[in-house]
């Protein structure tokens, strides 16, 4: 009989919370800080953003990569209704699909995810080169989030991709519950909290 552990996926959501929008501007060290603040900047919240990053095994052959996953459609199928609705934009224009998105674009590129019927932005703004990364892109990723549009990233991962969304909303329950459903006897679900 075999062992049921070794075709097992194991799917991996790590996300964070409450991680402060600012922080993704970038600092301006030549200008002297602004000391003056009104009662009405004082009484408003910091504007925040969370981070999701999608990523998973495949024990039987021991490969890591998302998409690489038995259960990678089954995952995609969860995203893709969540993003139901909503535009999802390349630099190469718009998809009806998330699967056919993803296949389009290449490593480092972002998919815009909208309701919007009109926007500013541009995927190809926030393009991650092999000699950058997210972080090279943080006064664009600020301006796009606070506009309240999604970001997701492709992203390398050794023998696939893995993927990496941002959202200024918290969308943990909205994502969590429907790929827990997804739970077998070859698939198991693991939500690691980042900031512990």
């Amino acid at each position: 009989m075999q062992n049921p552990v070794l075709h097992m996926d194991i799917f991996k959501l790590f996300f964070e919370h409450d991680l402060r929008l600012d922080k993704l501007k970038e600092r301006h060290t030549d200008k002297a800080p602004d000391t003056e603040m009104s009662v009405e900047d004082f009484m408003q919240p910091d504007p925040t953003y969370s981070k999701f990053y999608f990523t998973g095994t495949r024990l039987r052959e021991e490969k890591f990569g998302l998409n690489i996953l038995e259960h990678y459609n089954d995952v995609l199928f969860c995203l893709e209704n969540f993003f139901q609705g909503q535009s999802l934009i390349t630099a190469y224009g718009t998809h009806p699909s998330l699967g056919g998105a993803l296949e389009q674009i290449s490593i480092g590129e972002a998919i815009l995810i909208t309701t919007k019927t009109d926007t500013n932005f541009s995927p190809s703004d926030l393009h991650v080169d092999r000699n950058s990364n997210v972080g090279h892109f943080k006064e664009e990723l600020s301006k796009v989030l606070k506009e309240g549009l999604l970001v997701l990233y492709k992203e390398k991962a050794h023998h696939g991709f893995d993927l990496h969304l941002y959202s200024q909303k918290n969308i943990y329950e909205k994502l969590f519950y429907p790929l827990k459903k997804l739970i077998g006897d070859t698939f198991r679900f693991f939500s690691i909290n980042s900031k512990r």
